[in-house]
């Protein structure tokens, strides 16, 4: 069942035509049929990604989950982190590679597992698994559509995968959530 809504999603989102004004923060509801090529997009000094949260907890009331529709251009990676959520991944288009730690050393993430990742492919990344994607296909962009539980989300960012837990930089709202969010950090971390 989640699979058949993840695909009917990812579909929709695709396809959108209809109405409705793409705002940064939506403060008087949800609009139910948006046009994903008019949403706000940011790469947040994140340098060959593009970012369009579709569904977020911060930007429209979300309470379960986030939707992002993220694009990575050849070369380009996510920081290496961790979060206290779940995430679910669909590539829409394009290839690479996901580096994951399972079972990591308790003092730091260590040496990565690689996963092909490639168009129509899922993958799922469970809580605090640190982890990275990375478009090391040189020849076109990398089209995702990524689904998060628990929003909004603390994310840990590290140097390197040796770099120690307890150095990890917290990163509070995460990037596109921190123009719209109102309340203050509280102090409990992962």
């Amino acid at each position: 069942m989640f699979w058949h809504l993840l695909t009917v999603f990812a579909a929709t989102a695709l396809h959108f035509s209809a109405t409705g004004e793409a705002s940064e923060c939506l403060t008087d509801g949800f609009p139910l049929v948006r046009n994903v090529s008019k949403l706000p997009q940011g790469s947040f000094e994140i340098p060959g990604l593009s970012h369009t949260t579709l569904a977020g907890s911060v930007l429209h009331g979300m309470k379960e989950v986030e939707v992002w529709l993220q694009t990575l251009a050849p070369g380009a990676r996510t920081p290496i982190h961790r979060h206290s959520c779940e995430e679910a991944f669909l590539v829409l288009k394009g290839s690479g590679t996901l580096y994951l730690t399972t079972n990591m050393h308790p003092e730091f993430p260590g040496n990565p597992h690689e996963f092909r990742i490639f168009s129509n492919s899922t993958f799922l990344v469970p809580i605090d698994d640190v982890h990275q994607v990375w478009n090391t296909n040189e020849q076109e962009d990398l089209k995702i559509l990524v689904i998060i539980s628990r929003p909004p989300v603390k994310v840990f960012t590290y140097d390197d995968w040796f770099m120690p837990h307890t150095a990890a930089k917290l990163l509070f709202p995460i990037f596109w959530d921190a123009v719209c969010y109102q309340t203050p950090l509280e102090r409990d971390e992962l």
